[in-house]
């Protein structure tokens, strides 16, 4: 069993790879040909890793592995990868911007919700719904309103369709997972200085979830 788990692993590392520094570079010279600004080629880049890498990870971690150990390394071995290149002022400039590491905590959140949801509710469906809405309900919010606006921007359009995606992710956990899906696409809209949706967005889903699951 752990074999196959270390050659699941390989794999998904090879993918988040060519997803992060491969297909992604191709799709930010497409925007730039479609006449989208950089900053927007870059925020559209990130949400195509939220989705590919992130999302799709994230929903394979409770079929492919029986505990959340290889997971948690993994998320954290991609925050230290996306960390460098800030440190080093070598940015992937086709999904990094200077003036911040919300990749970097979208790994970091990715990997310790899952560990701490699978090792609370033991239950890796639950653990990785709070993920699933920020890897594929905040990436629609990022998809809609660059379509809508060509620039980086809040709106409660974006939300609308954040909750329209991601009430049906919630739902695999039932009621607790529909409430955490409502508020998790209403706490995007927010944004704090060091506080982005990367982290509020699967921290109060994961704190929905638990009061359900501890109290109700």
């Amino acid at each position: 069993m752990l074999l196959y788990e270390i050659i699941y692993a390989a794999v998904l590392t090879l993918w988040v790879y060519f997803v992060t520094f491969h297909l992604t570079k191709a799709t930010y010279n497409f925007f730039l040909k479609h006449g989208y600004v950089h900053n927007v080629a870059i925020y559209f880049n990130r949400k195509i890793i939220h989705v590919l890498a992130g999302g799709l990870v994230a929903f394979l971690v409770p079929i492919l592995f029986s505990s959340f150990l290889i997971p948690l390394i993994l998320g954290l071995l991609f925050a230290v990868l996306t960390y460098l290149p800030h440190r080093t002022n070598k940015l992937l400039y086709w999904f990094q911007d200077p003036s911040n590491y919300y990749e970097v905590n979208f790994c970091i959140m990715w990997a310790l919700i899952i560990a701490f949801g699978w090792f609370i509710f033991n239950n890796p469906w639950m653990a990785v719904i709070p993920v699933l809405f920020m890897s594929i309900g905040d990436a629609v919010t990022g998809f809609v309103r660059n379509l809508i606006y060509r620039k980086r921007t809040k709106s409660w359009i974006g939300n609308l369709a954040m909750g329209i995606v991601s009430l049906p992710i919630g739902a695999i956990i039932g009621l607790p997972g529909i409430i955490a899906a409502l508020i998790a696409s209403f706490v995007e809209h927010f944004e704090f200085k060091y506080v982005d949706d990367n982290i509020t967005v699967p921290l109060f889903s994961f704190i929905i979830i638990y009061a359900a699951w501890a109290f109700i």
